[in-house]
């Protein structure tokens, strides 16, 4: 017994044994029960600890054949499909994604005129070539799509993918004829790697238009058609995508921003280092793959 309690047995047993004793006694037994926790917490801290294990995304496998890269492709093309549909990039008969075919890259893969983002599947898409021939499908496609599209592939054939669509906000940003500021750390991933192509002068349907389009886009991942709206690239169709979707977002930030006040944009020097650190296309592919987890989830007929 400790304490009090045990004082007052050992007291019933021996009337003439001090009380101060008693509580001595009780004092002793906490002091050595403290003493053993300070062991234990002493001999925790002095063990070796092993070093954190560190985890990291894993980019896929290569495709082992053209048939598995290209169903990869179709598959994620129709996916970013449905994905600027829950976006509301679609737009009547406006708006256009492509992926270049990997067995035959003068040839790209892209959707049907009129058939609405949210309805396209792997099965819908149309493969056309330069020339505007349509190779595989049997509807028509979008002449201003191929046009600019067409000259893209044919001019960078580093581009995997490009995308365009007459979203809201990427037309209203455009009509200011402005390239987009450092203004939030998202923004940055276009900081310097995008460019301004004007004037407008009509739907892009000359194919001299789309080559000046393409020479306009230059190395650059992003560009802003002047009153028109945006256009992004990438070296795989993930990228191109979440780079579309990404760019719609820092003009709606954009346009918040200066409708609410005067905005402070990041010095260049920090602008410059976090467009290295937010805007590769490595991080561009890997931000699609949530997106692309839930859409498929959502929407499996898309595989069809």
């Amino acid at each position: 017994m400790d304490g009090w309690r045990g004082c007052q047995a050992a007291g019933r047993q021996d009337a003439g044994q001090p009380r101060r004793l008693c509580a001595w006694r009780g004092a002793g037994r906490r002091l050595r029960q403290e003493s053993r926790v300070l062991e234990k917490e002493t001999a925790a801290m002095n063990k070796v600890v092993e070093k954190p294990k560190k985890y990291s995304l894993v980019e896929r496998t290569p495709a082992a054949t053209f048939e598995e890269e290209r169903l990869h492709r179709k598959q994620r093309l129709a996916a970013t499909f449905r994905l600027f549909s829950r976006y509301g990039f679609d737009q009547g008969l406006a708006g256009h994604v492509t992926v270049r075919d990997p067995e035959f890259p003068e040839r790209f893969w892209i959707n049907p005129l009129s058939k609405h983002f949210s309805q396209i599947k792997v099965s819908d898409l149309q493969l056309a070539d330069h020339d505007g021939n349509i190779l595989i499908g049997d509807k028509p496609i979008n002449q201003a799509g191929f046009v600019i599209h067409s000259a893209i592939h044919a001019a960078h054939p580093e581009v995997i993918a490009a995308a365009h669509t007459h979203s809201t906000y990427g037309k209203a940003w455009s009509a200011l004829g402005r390239l987009l500021d450092p203004l939030t750390q998202d923004s940055c991933a276009f900081y310097e790697d995008h460019v301004l192509f004007d004037p407008f002068s009509g739907v892009v349907l000359e194919a001299e238009e789309g080559r000046k389009i393409a020479q306009a886009l230059g190395s650059k991942k992003a560009a802003i058609l002047q009153n028109h709206g945006l256009l992004t690239v990438g070296p795989t169709i993930e990228a191109a995508a979440w780079w579309y979707i990404a760019m719609d977002n820092a003009a709606r930030a954009q346009l918040l921003a200066e409708a609410a006040g005067t905005p402070k944009p990041i010095p260049h020097e920090i602008a410059s280092l976090t467009s290295r650190q937010v805007g590769t296309h490595k991080g561009g592919y890997f931000s699609f793959q949530p997106l692309w987890d839930w859409i498929t989830e959502a929407e499996p007929d898309l595989f069809n």
